[in-house]
């Protein structure tokens, strides 16, 4: 079967194998081949390899010995994998208790079963959990070859929006000062800190701040990153007029920080603003208080306008990027 493959010289074979596993990034379905002194190791985003690696589509087979949760079971479980986690959205505990089993039983490489046990609450937007297999909530997860531990049970963390935080990322130049004014433990402000920009990281749940300097050592950008724990209306004004770039992901209430993203703007700034909407106008809310909040001492300018997820039924979780440029 055709799939996208890494290819490498046969003796960067492992160094390269661990890079893409570190990054998450390797297909799990089908097995490593070797032909003519290289190797072609199946990947699974290759949109998201680096691109100093040869991406090329090849015929490998698929891995057969594998034994799924879905082989046991005689049907495919919904869950979602967070590092060597496996996160399950289950009412019914004893249906939870046999997913968890089969997991631990299949050969994928999980460690932890976590089953949310309640709606995501409260200011700093954290969960209950039941631990079904392992010893706590904590995890380690590696995003586009950032690494990142976290308290599940302490924290606000989707893994959903990986490729939504690369395609952020990825536009931030080193010369950049960016500011996130929801910080969490840092999943915007590491990748832009490991491209070279000075960034500023804020959340008033100090339990993600403490993470965020922890995952700030741990990939080795601690000196480009100001960790704050307080409300962003607090602190916006010591950084008035500071910032190129802007992540305001609150999606329920980021309207109320507006005037605070002013604050912070510099003369020429992007925002990337994210919502919760109506399908039938997605993007005009979010336009319409950008523009309230700026203008006139900003010409407002919307690059982007686009759909994240779908969120509820009706409703999309979106993102505008816009630009803001001091009159």
């Amino acid at each position: 079967m055709d799939v996208p493959c890494v290819r490498v010289d046969r003796e960067d074979g492992e160094a390269t194998r661990r890079r893409l596993a570190d990054a998450d990034l390797i297909d799990d379905d089908h097995e490593i081949a070797v032909e003519d002194g290289s190797l072609y190791i199946p990947v699974s985003d290759p949109d998201a390899v680096p691109g100093d690696l040869d991406v090329v589509t090849r015929d490998v087979p698929a891995r057969e010995t594998q034994t799924t949760p879905a082989d046991l079971l005689g049907y495919d479980p919904s869950y979602e994998r967070l590092g060597e986690a496996a996160l399950l959205d289950e009412d019914d505990p004893d249906r939870a208790r046999k997913i968890a089993d089969a997991i631990v039983d299949s050969d994928l490489p999980l460690e932890t079963v976590l089953n949310k046990a309640s709606k995501i609450k409260g200011e700093t937007r954290v969960r209950d959990w039941d631990v079904l297999v392992g010893d706590d909530t904590e995890v380690v997860h590696r995003e586009y070859g950032c690494e990142f531990v976290l308290d599940l049970a302490e924290v606000y963390f989707s893994p959903r929006l990986a490729t939504e935080r690369h395609r952020v990322a990825e536009q931030l130049t080193a010369s950049e000062r960016a500011f996130d004014m929801f910080a969490g433990v840092g999943p915007f402000v590491v990748p832009f800190a490991s491209r070279g920009a000075e960034c500023v990281g804020v959340d008033v749940n100090d339990t993600a701040i403490e993470y965020l300097r922890e995952n700030a050592r741990r990939n080795g950008v601690a000196d480009r990153i100001t960790a704050i724990a307080d409300d962003v209306r607090s602190v916006a004004p010591e950084y008035e007029g500071w910032a190129d770039r802007i992540v305001m992901n609150l999606p329920h209430s980021a309207d109320e920080f507006l005037e605070s993203a002013v604050t912070v703007a510099g003369d020429d700034c992007v925002i990337h603003y994210y919502d919760i909407q109506h399908e039938d106008d997605p993007f005009g809310p979010g336009e319409r208080a950008i523009r309230a909040a700026a203008e006139p001492a900003y010409d407002v300018t919307v690059e982007t306008e686009r759909v994240v997820r779908s969120y509820a039924p009706h409703e999309l979780n979106v993102c505008l990027d816009v630009r803001l440029e001091r009159r």
